[in-house]
């Protein structure tokens, strides 16, 4: 049973041995503590050579590849490979975090430069575009992004004497960057004739625009802006893989083992030749170097480092050895002295002594080394090679004892008997042979019983017994030294092993994860002393066990650091220490073991941060041994949030129907109804799922939420504003801390965020992007700048937001199960905390990362699941509350001490100044003092505590308690049965509001003469609820099962019930007790309604699509509808009470006689004059125009019509509430729609008097009333309603310039012709341009492109740029005839008080000077610019935005860019590269200057809000789905604009990172149609 929990003892790592020298470069720096700073494996190393002491860097999840320091010399960046690589910057000091990036690049990080001042990072990825990034790193940010080059970049570098250029270099180039505004713009550098075109592996820059760079070849090329000037040649004798700059100069280092140092004219000082040196061997290759005064550190391609003394440069000092490439399996451990052996793939043995951490002895072999092992007199070393030999060696002196080749295949294993007499040596051909020691190892056995390669081996104590692995996963035994399969488990039974390797067998069954391979674990070793067992496996990971370890899925502790797969693990022979090895990453780790004893002193230790957890007690089966979860918690876990359609999907859907509408809009559609309904009032509150949800605002309001809606609910008034920004339901919702603002978090495929103020009811940033599937908790920093969020995608992503920028300030994926709660510190803004499901993590902020420490409960408790979460007075403390009715305290990571407090989870918790609250599953509210000493006072929800100004009754005493606030001498209590209630300090308590406890609800009834409505839900309740003013439920009534409809008869005495087990009842409506109940159904009753008049029938439709009528005075069954083919859903009565209108699941609209039954076919034409009494039907062509256009996606649920037979409200799958005139007729009908509701719409009903509607949401389980305002007193207010689905077409045709304009397709001339070449070359020195037709044959393909240039060849086309433009270099551009006014506009502008002009032609940029005629141009534009504004504000004079033609937004050189510049030096000031894919149609700066405002031609006219300085793309949504023409900011403000275009007008507002829009309506003007607007002016 000790295998339920994993070793209390610990691994620290103490030493690697090793450096990443193979396919890495430029790895190796001093820092300023003169410390060395290097990476192997997954692990960044600071090694100081004073006190011969390594420190760990673990952040990583994979293997390092690229390291830069930065300018001050303390801080390291580092870049890994992977799926999601991501780069960590720490402190070589402390080796802790200090900022993560990531989310950006694929594959890998192939190398990294920080600038000048330290402030910004530039990586290259290494994906199929190299993509080159530059981030502001201590942010997290990205700023700017651009395709690197289509082959390996090997070296970037900033450079360190201009501002914003950069060079990288690589695979058969060298470019040129300058970086401005958000675009990396790269300049090829020209080869020209001074050298050849060959792969540059590394470059330095210097003064004067002057950059080095090292060459395949051994030469050094020097090159002066983009041109190559001047090349060194032979400077080594082979390609040049590293150079570094230091204040004396230049030191270069190559693959001919030579360094060289330059001074800083680059000319030579002196040469080192390694392979001369006494430390020095042939095929030595130099990796890095690293020039510091007169110390040189030199890394190389074998892994070594070396330590160069300039003064006596023939005597190198080695610092670190490891093996070289090739992989490493084989590892021994000396039986009496702190010594291991290694051996690998690169030929070589080596000796490493675990105390003085150094290499002591080094063989070279003739081959590949596979194995090893030490006899037990520590006198022989036995190897086992790959050719299928093993080779005897003296461990004294190396010298060779015998050399023996049995075998054709690798050796894999081999290991001598615990009294030294045999060897056993296990081969891959399967079979392990045994040779005699004393004998000069001749062979006296041999075991054949395997079927598969020999993996381990392991000795009896006594000598006379052999237990095999093999690679089936079999075990075997073998009697000795014969070699005879032993298969009585009996004699087996009793046998003690001296070591125990295997990884299959009885006692090792719990390193198995229940679902895994048979060969994902390499290698084992248990310590019978301290009964634990350490594993290694495939995955990098090194764990430790309990032993003996017996059932699977045991728990274990893990430890990284190995990259790939760790192959071999051994106890040191005094079990000091655990030696592992790492496969491809050639590695040899060193681990310190920490008994349990000696933990407790080393608590202090805090445990080594990293983003992959690595110290987890978790095993892979967290799940087995859990005390059973709450059923509570259970339902809630088991709650998917997940929608087969989404509202974002809605457009799309629409999209893909557009065929069938084209077809339906040839007919004229009915209007949308004059009416408009506002939501009044919703009873309900979500509390079934979310908690902490509701509090008081800074007015004493209270702030909660119910399906898509945030409430504001006056208790003085009884009244209710709602925040309806939201569509779909709200999950969570937290208060900012000077309690007026709210922050909101939905269900969604990208779900948004909202912050909204709760006097103006307005949204003040809304933050999408980075969840997936809905947020489910939410919460402000104590200054109120930060919100953090949880996502409730698979890993429940954790983001910190800069909400009011709406900027992601960090990201990290939380958890595998769900986190229920996230609290930010309030003393400190970088750390926070989340719990959940057997999760309590402290997080703090590191740049774009947030690294994430588990809580370490001790001894004290175990792992329980967190239900909610609080810190406490000071940043050290936090509390949370558990599932078990515990209350834990927690110091810093540590759980201090645990009380309890309530039975049942602990669901809300909210701290105090001087104490705490509680409330729990047990219905009970505790004060506490504030440590958890003491609870002060328990209040208890009952109903015999009602005070009597209560607004609804309790339906239970003691309900689930699931949010808690105080404020205003009140607690406020939100319980899982949907109700608020707020207790007075001294004891009586106020209900507030309620709602349908969960459970779908269906039925819904309104009475024929009162403003009173019954309600019937899933939660076996009848209720009855007042819509007057007082708003509150009159009466409930528990049911014994469910129903799903309900029914008032015409008098209003009684009301009729049906119920979901086939059964229904009649209730007196007053006191609601039973008058009659039936049962004559199996399935559920789905409509039930009395007939008109005086009610003397009741038809009762059931799922099984029959239809009952029964007699009401005489409680018979008098007739049964047959004839449906489905489930019945609405029926309803014609006015005489003698015919029903049937629909069913089916889509079928039946007629039946009443009161026998009889099937009556009725023409369509004459269902509408039929009177009916009610109309409830969603079917037939009286209401053909309800169904949307995406009608097989949802469907109409309900509908009713008015008693003056004018508007039919429906509601949808979707949880839409529509209007439509009534009748409906032809598809497609224009409507107004409103969202309030989540998910379904199940039911719509009009009060008798049509003054409210009533709608019940499905699983929101709100229902919510509505207000009908007249056309004729409807006050002018911005209409929240949305136009129909279609924008009708029958709206007067364009005007044939505008129609032409529409049509144009721009298309890109750097890609149609090859009049240009792709990278920029300035216009001047360009071919001629093409003449106005023949751009126009281009963009209206009427004719084929033209060129007049011959195309080149590729070839000649990419290396010789520089050269064919020699002959026309001195055309200068003198006049420009022409002006762009064919398809543009506002394009026109006076500058300096009228003296100039300011416009474009083709793709420059014109000043024209009014008095002398004299025109400047401004020509950094590669394509044809399309518009052009100018900045009004005058801190910004003369400053002009340009936008160009571009093709598809992949941030290339070719991109569509915005160009801001000024007017009058031609100096580019900024350059957006943007996602509007084919062009930019239209700029505007806003009335501060600092944002401004572009327009796309992609499909969707994507608008976009740029911080223009800074290059930062603020915000960005799609237009509109047909042109837009101009859009422009208001002359007053920085977020509202304006769009216009192809029969729209939008006003549009920015909120935070959101736009907002509003369609222009025009309803209020009578005969006013959408025309295409082509311009705008504000007054």
């Amino acid at each position: 049973m000790a295998a339920r929990s994993a070793p209390s003892c610990h691994l620290r790592l103490e030493w690697v041995y090793g450096y990443r020298g193979h396919q890495c470069r430029n790895n190796l720096y001093y820092t300023a503590a003169k410390e060395i700073v290097y990476f192997v494996a997954g692990v960044g190393v600071v090694y100081s050579p004073r006190e011969h002491r390594q420190k760990f860097y673990r952040g990583h999840s994979d293997d390092i590849i690229s390291l830069a320091l930065h300018p001050e010399r303390v801080l390291v960046a580092t870049g890994q490979v992977g799926k999601e690589p991501y780069i960590c910057i720490w402190d070589s000091y402390t080796v802790q975090t200090v900022s993560v990036l990531k989310d950006v690049h694929t594959h890998g990080i192939a190398c990294l430069a920080f600038d000048l001042d330290g402030q910004r990072l530039v990586s290259v990825g290494l994906d199929s575009k190299n993509a080159v990034c530059v981030w502001d790193w201590k942010r997290g940010k990205m700023l700017s992004m651009a395709p690197g080059h289509t082959d390996r970049i090997f070296d970037i570098s900033w450079d360190l004497y201009q501002p914003n250029k950069l060079v990288s270099c690589g695979v058969k180039h060298i470019k040129f960057w300058n970086l401005c505004g958000n675009a990396l713009t790269p300049k090829r550098g020209v080869f020209g004739k001074t050298g050849d075109l060959q792969t540059i592996l590394c470059l330095a820059c210097a003064r004067d625009e002057l950059t080095y760079s090292g060459a395949l070849n051994g030469d050094i090329y020097v090159w002066k802006g983009i041109n190559l000037t001047r090349t060194i040649q032979g400077a080594h004798a082979a390609g040049i893989f590293s150079m570094n700059a230091c204040e004396e100069g230049f030191a270069t280092g190559g693959r001919d083992g030579c360094i060289r140092l330059w001074d800083l004219t680059f000319k030579p000082i002196t040469v080192i030749d390694l392979r001369e040196t006494d430390q020095g061997y042939k095929g030595l290759s130099v990796r890095s170097v690293c020039w510091r005064g007169d110390h040189i550190l030199v890394g190389t391609q074998d892994s070594e480092i070396f330590e160069i003394v300039v003064q006596e440069r023939n005597k190198p000092f080695l610092i670190m050895q490891g093996h070289c490439e090739g992989e490493l399996w084989a590892l021994a451990v000396h039986p009496t002295k702190p010594l291991a052996v290694t051996g690998s793939d690169d030929r070589s043995v080596r000796i490493w002594s675990l105390v003085d951490h150094a290499l002591i002895a080094r063989c070279n072999m003739e081959e590949p080394i596979r194995c090893a092992a030490v006899n037990a007199d520590g006198i022989h070393l036995a190897l086992g090679m790959k050719d299928g030999s093993f080779t005897v060696l003296r461990v004294r002196d190396m010298t060779e004892v015998v050399h023996i080749k049995d075998r054709k295949e690798a050796i894999h294993e081999l290991k001598y008997s615990p009294d030294g007499t045999y060897l056993a040596v296990g081969c891959n051909d399967s079979s392990v042979d045994i040779y005699g020691v004393a004998q000069r190892y001749k062979k006296v056995g041999e075991c054949l019983g395997s079927l598969s390669f020999i993996t381990h081996l392991d000795w009896s104590s006594d000598s006379r017994y052999l237990q095999t692995n093999d690679g089936n996963g079999k075990r075997l035994f073998y009697r000795m030294p014969g070699g005879k399969e032993v298969t009585s488990t009996e004699e087996i039974k009793g046998v003690h092993w001296a070591s125990w390797t295997c990884v299959s067998g009885l006692e090792v069954n719990g390193i198995w994860p229940k679902y895994s391979d048979i060969n994902d674990v390499n290698s084992v070793d248990g310590n019978y002393i301290g009964q634990v067992l350490v594993t290694a496996d495939d995955y990098g990971i090194i764990k430790l066990f309990r032993y003996p370890c017996l059932r699977k899925g045991a728990k274990f502790r893990k430890y990284i650091g190995h990259s790939a797969h760790v192959t071999n693990v051994r106890w040191s022979h005094d079990y000091q220490w655990v030696i592992s090895i790492g496969g491809a990453d050639h590695s040899v780790f060193q681990w310190k073991f920490i008994p349990e004893r000696k933990l407790k002193d080393a608590l202090h230790i805090a445990p080594q941060e990293s983003l992959a957890d690595s110290n987890s007690d978790e095993s892979d089966s967290d799940l087995s041994d859990v005390p059973e979860l709450d059923s509570e918690i259970e339902q809630e876990t088991q709650l998917t949030y997940r929608r087969q359609v989404y509202k974002e999907d809605l457009p799309q859907l629409k999209e893909q129907c557009k065929e069938k509408q084209k077809s339906a809009t040839s007919k004229r559609r009915e209007r949308a109804p004059g009416n408009s309904i506002r939501l009044h009032f919703v009873h309900g509150y979500r509390g079934y799922d979310c908690r902490s949800n509701l509090f008081y605002t800074q007015i004493g309001e209270i702030v909660y939420h119910v399906a898509a809606v945030g409430v504001i609910y006056n208790r003085q008034q009884n009244t209710q504003r709602f925040y309806l920004g939201h569509d779909d339901d709200i999950l969570c919702l937290t208060i900012h801390p000077l309690k007026d603002y709210v922050a909101t978090g939905q269900v969604g495929r990208d779900p948004s965020i909202h912050i909204w103020d709760t006097e103006t009811i307005k949204p003040l940033s809304i933050l999408k992007g980075h969840h997936q599937f809905g947020v489910s908790a939410v919460d402000f920093s104590a200054d109120g700048k930060r919100l953090v969020s949880v996502g409730i995608d698979d890993s429940h992503t954790i983001v910190l937001w800069d909400w009011k920028k709406g900027e992601k300030l960090s990201i990290a994926r939380g958890s595998k199960d769900k986190i229920f709660v996230v609290k930010m510190n309030p003393y400190v803004p970088d750390k926070l905390i989340t719990a959940g499901i057997k999760h309590m993590k402290f997080w703090r902020k590191a740049g774009g990362g947030l690294i994430g420490r588990k809580g370490y409960v001790g001894t004290l408790g175990k792992n329980d699941t967190m239900m909610c979460a609080v810190y406490g007075w000071t940043e050290e403390m936090a509390f949370s509350g558990t599932s078990t009715g515990d209350v834990c305290i927690w110091r810093d990571i540590f759980l201090v001490k645990t009380v309890k407090a309530h039975d049942g989870p602990v669901f809300s918790m909210h701290a105090l100044e001087k104490g705490f609250v509680t409330g729990g599953k047990d219905g009970i509210v505790a004060l506490w003092d504030d440590s958890f000493e003491r609870c002060l006072k328990t209040y208890a929800i009952k109903r015999a505590a009602l005070a009597p100004g209560s607004k609804g009754l309790l339906l239970e005493d003691n309900p689930s308690i699931r949010a808690i606030s105080l404020g205003h001498g009140h607690i406020l209590v939100g319980t899982k049965n949907g109700e608020i209630l707020e207790v007075d300090k001294s004891g009586p308590i106020t209900l507030l509001v309620q709602g349908h406890m969960e459970g779908e609800v269906w039925g819904l009834a309104t009475h024929p003469y009162l403003p009173i409505c019954a309600t019937v839900s899933d939660d076996k309740t009848l209720r009855i609820w007042d819509l007057s003013p007082s708003h509150c439920m009159l009466a409930v009534r528990k049911l014994k099962k469910g129903g799903r409809c309900c029914c008032f008869s015409p008098d209003g005495k009684a009301l009729a019930v049906g119920l979901n087990d086939g059964s229904f009842l009649m209730a007196n409506a007053d006191t609601l007790e039973d008058l009659v109940s039936f049962h004559h159904r199996k399935d559920m009753i789905s409509d039930i309604r009395f007939s008109p008049g005086s009610g003397k029938y009741l038809a009762v439709a059931s799922h099984d699509s029959f239809i009952d009528i029964y007699n009401v005075m005489s409680s018979k069954r008098v007739g049964i509808c047959k004839g449906a083919t489905s489930y019945i859903t609405h029926i309803d009565w014609d006015i005489r009470g003698k015919l029903l209108q049937v629909n069913t699941g089916a889509k079928e609209q039946l007629f039946f006689e009443a009161p026998r039954g009889k099937k009556q076919t009725i023409p369509s034409m004459e269902v509408e004059k039929i009177a009916w009494a009610s109309w409830t039907s969603v079917l037939g062509l009286c209401c053909e125009g309800i169904w949307p256009v995406i009608g097989e996606v949802t469907d109409v649920t309900a509908s009713c019509l008015t008693s003056d037979k004018m508007v039919l409200a429906t509601g949808d799958d979707l949880g839409f509430v529509k209007l439509f005139r009534y009748p409906t007729k032809g598809k497609f009908g224009k409507f107004k729609r409103y969202v309030a509701h989540s998910a379904h719409v199940t039911n719509v009903r009009w009060t008798y008097d049509d003054s409210m509607l009533v709608t019940l949401g499905g699983t929101d389980m709100s229902l919510m009333v509505w207000t009908n305002e007249m056309e004729a007193y409807r006050e002018k207010r911005p209409c929240d309603s949305e136009e129909s689905d279609i924008d009708s077409e029958e709206d007067g045709g364009y005007d044939s310039d505008v129609t032409r304009e529409n049509d144009i397709s721009y298309t890109i001339r750097a890609l149609s012709t090859n009049i240009r070449p792709m990278f920029g070359i300035k216009p001047h020195l360009q071919q001629k341009e093409p003449s106005v037709d023949e751009r126009q044959g281009v963009v209206r393909g009427s004719r084929p492109p033209v060129s007049r240039a011959p195309p080149q060849p590729e070839k000649l086309q990419t290396n010789n740029v520089g050269k064919k433009k020699r002959p026309i270099e001195d055309l200068v551009l003198e006049l420009v005839f022409g002006y762009r006014g064919r398809d543009c506009r506002n394009n026109v502008h006076y500058l300096n008080d009228g003296d100039d002009i300011i416009y474009h032609t083709a793709s420059i940029g014109i000043l024209h000077n009014v008095a002398t005629g004299s025109q400047s141009f401004y020509q950094e534009h590669n394509d044809d610019i399309l518009c052009l504004t100018v900045n009004q504000h005058p801190k910004f004079i003369n400053i002009v935005a340009t936008g160009q033609v571009g093709d598809s937004a992949d941030m290339s050189a070719t991109a569509p860019s915005i160009h801001i510049w000024d007017a009058m030096n031609k100096q580019t000031l900024s350059i957006l590269r943007c996602y509007h894919s084919k062009g930019v149609c239209s700029v505007s700066f806003s009335a501060t200057g600092k944002l401004l405002l572009s327009v796309g031609l992609d499909p969707e006219h994507t608008i976009t809000i740029w911080r223009w300085q800074e290059g930062a793309k603020i915000a960005s949504r799609a237009g509109h789905n047909q042109r837009i023409f101009v859009a422009e900011f208001r002359p007053d403000s920085d977020t509202q604009f304006v769009s216009v275009g192809v029969k729209h007008v939008k006003f549009w507002t920015l909120a935070g990172r959101a736009l907002l829009s509003k369609k222009g309506l025009l309803s209020t003007l009578e005969d006013a149609r959408m025309q295409t607007m082509l311009a705008i002016a504000f007054e």
